[in-house]
């Protein structure tokens, strides 16, 4: 009797078990809203560039669009986390669903809106030249141009899209835009073109006292938060914080706190 109840039992235990532990998972483990992306946006940003954003000693991410970032965050009520991702990488991660956002000094462009969607402004920029300390010849772009000079510039930007349209220049491509300052202080190129909150860089680093801004700036550029398209739900939280931010003062106090000057100015 006893091996026989034994038999019964450890037949039926089994059975209740895999049919509890099924329904479980029918129950939990199906819901697409699990886990972190249940509710913190993806925030992606290339930290290379002080003092809009870049690693602390400590390798936190800094500056003035982190800050922003995350106020924006506040005042939406939204958790965020944001990742270090090379500007080569931005676009083509957030249209593949690997962020969310994108917060990297992106300029409003219309070539760009034809795959993503931007923002309200949140600053007003432009592009500026940059030549060594020393140099006495070059003293504007025209002159650059005049002297048959070798500028470099970041490209995917704004910077190299301007030097691609000018046949009179000669140009040379870099992947990040401390590469190419680095190739002007050791005289391998003879100016480096750039958004002017680049120039701030001199304010960071050692090295970059080495060069300084010439000439006049020779666009206006907004830069802007970068979604995916048809995001109209998220980019109205968005539009709604900054332009919030914006009115509240929020804004000029980060531009002040990260000394941006008149590299930059909030956008109205």
């Amino acid at each position: 009797m006893y091996s026989k109840y034994m038999k019964t039992k450890f037949i039926i235990f089994p059975a209740f078990l895999i049919t509890t532990i099924f329904f479980f998972f029918l129950l939990t483990g199906c819901n697409p809203k699990s886990g972190e992306k249940d509710n913190t946006y993806i925030v992606a940003t290339d930290a290379t560039l002080p003092p809009m954003s870049f690693m602390s000693v400590g390798n936190d991410m800094i500056g003035f669009e982190p800050d922003l970032m995350r106020a924006i965050a506040d005042k939406a009520e939204m958790d965020i986390r944001l990742v270090n991702v090379e500007w080569a990488g931005l676009f083509g991660g957030l249209i593949t669903n690997k962020f969310d956002m994108v917060i990297s000094s992106v300029t409003v462009l219309e070539e760009r809106k034809q795959r993503m969607d931007f923002s309200v402004p949140y600053l007003k920029s432009g592009l500026a030249l940059v030549v060594r300390k020393n140099e006495k010849i070059i003293s504007s772009f025209e002159d650059a141009k005049k002297h048959n000079a070798l500028v470099g510039a970041q490209v995917g930007t704004t910077s190299y899209f301007y030097l691609e349209k000018d046949p009179a220049v000669r140009a040379k491509g870099y992947q990040m835009y401390g590469h190419a300052i680095s190739d002007l202080i050791n005289g391998k190129v003879d100016a480096v073109l750039g958004e002017s909150s680049g120039t701030l860089f001199l304010k960071n680093k050692p090295l970059f006292q080495e060069i300084k801004m010439v000439g006049e700036m020779l666009s206006n550029e907004y830069y802007a938060i970068v979604l995916r398209k048809k995001e109209s739900k998220l980019m109205d939280r968005i539009n709604s914080a900054i332009k919030d931010l914006i009115a509240d003062g929020t804004v000029a106090r980060l531009h002040k706190k990260w000394e941006l000057g008149q590299a930059a100015q909030v956008a109205q």
